[in-house]
């Protein structure tokens, strides 16, 4: 039998403020080298075919940690869990801010890849320390936090990048990353996961993994609702900075970054959909967002037909907010199944969306070489259309 501590009394506004900044500063570090990758690869002599892994590697790190680091959640006293992984993040970030080959720096990007899973230990503890009729708001909260970092992080660094040089962009975020872990670690109330039996050690906690993506139907849909939408968001991400640098737009590094920032207005959404999820309205709500990336996408590909950078920004910003929005309604979901087990529930949720999200930065290059973006456009059309087919047998399912 496992069970947990209760909330604690003292966590308020600040609390969750320090978690949506720690949920948001561990994500960014994922998408800083984004729009750098020339730039990385150019400076530490890593050749164009294998620039992409500037970015890859991250992501593998951070897959890793999901898989090995973010289970620890459920047994590991949260505070100095999260302060040891603010750590390791904060040391590759440093090594990759002065890495001088290619080997280096993509070690760099593997350790602040598993540091960044900060944010999937953020989010369940903030399910722990709200009260169930508040929950979704409260998640909604540090997902926004999430959010805000992965979409301000691309603007950020190209900011950066372009008054102080690439390597600026890495030292900054080691310095932020580690005065976020000592502050963290002195604030955050404790929360000390109880468990008894097999299921404390390690080797079995990493082991139920794969059982409970078996028995646990909910997490499998959720898991591949969003698998869905973030590859469409990272193919689009990933495919535009192509597209505002082709002759249509001609956007240098600094309009690209303005850009960017498009994106950022989807972190309104987090609330709202918390608020929707709180009333029961998630299964509903679920469509409706998955109707709503499809409407993007189509924006995006009238904004490139006509030369429109206001409705290619306009259809970013649509796309941004469903994909947010069901990010919500999907941990919402799997928060409410079982809290001794919330930290491997989330691990396997974000695990199998970010597989997906990697597909998508993975294809985006080949695509937009090869038939430009009404290619881009119709692989995400593509994609969503099999998500809704999905999504019509939950009906069927369940009456």
């Amino acid at each position: 039998m496992s069970s947990e501590t209760s909330p604690a009394p003292s966590a308020g506004a600040f609390t969750f403020f320090l978690l949506a900044l720690a949920a948001g500063l561990g994500a960014a570090n994922l998408y800083y080298a984004q729009p750098l990758i020339a730039l990385i690869a150019n400076d530490i002599g890593l050749d164009e075919t294998l620039a992409s892994l500037v970015v890859t590697v991250g992501q593998t790190g951070y897959i890793l940690g999901l898989l090995l680091l973010v289970p620890l959640g459920d047994i590991v006293e949260n505070r100095r869990l999260i302060a040891a992984i603010l750590v390791c993040a904060a040391a590759g970030l440093g090594l990759a801010s002065t890495a001088p080959t290619p080997s280096l720096f993509l070690l760099a990007a593997l350790m602040f890849g598993v540091g960044s899973v900060v944010a999937q230990i953020a989010v369940p503890f903030a399910a722990h320390l709200a009260r169930p009729e508040e929950r979704g708001r409260k998640v909604g909260s540090v997902v926004s936090g999430l959010m805000m970092g992965i979409l301000l992080a691309r603007p950020a660094s190209s900011m950066v990048a372009h008054f102080l040089g690439w390597r600026a962009v890495f030292a900054l975020a080691a310095v932020m990353i580690l005065a976020l872990a000592v502050g963290l670690r002195l604030a955050l109330p404790q929360r000390r996961p109880l468990s008894t039996g097999g299921g404390g050690a390690y080797g079995a906690l990493v082991g139920s993994l794969w059982p409970l993506m078996r028995t646990q139907p909910i997490l499998r849909r959720r898991a591949a609702y969003q698998a869905a939408m973030f590859g469409i968001f990272t193919l689009f991400w990933t495919a535009v900075p192509l597209q505002l640098g082709a002759p249509v737009f001609g956007f240098g590094q600094e309009g690209i970054a303005v850009f960017a920032l498009a994106g950022a207005a989807s972190v309104v959404i987090s609330p709202l959909a918390g608020w929707i999820a709180d009333r029961g309205w998630s299964r509903a709500a679920t469509g409706g967002a998955l109707v709503l990336a499809v409407a993007g996408f189509a924006l995006t590909e009238l904004g490139v037909a006509s030369g429109s950078v206001i409705v290619l920004g306009l259809g970013a910003i649509v796309l941004d907010c469903a994909v947010t929005a069901n990010l919500i309604f999907g941990q919402r979901a799997i928060f409410m199944l079982a809290p001794e087990i919330r930290a491997r529930l989330n691990a396997l949720y974000i695990a199998t969306f970010f597989f997906g999200g990697a597909l998508g930065s993975a294809v985006a290059s080949p695509l937009y070489e090869h038939g430009g973006w009404s290619y881009v456009t119709a692989a995400a059309l593509v994609v969503m259309a099999v998500a809704l087919a999905y999504y019509t047998t939950e009906f069927r399912r369940r009456g």
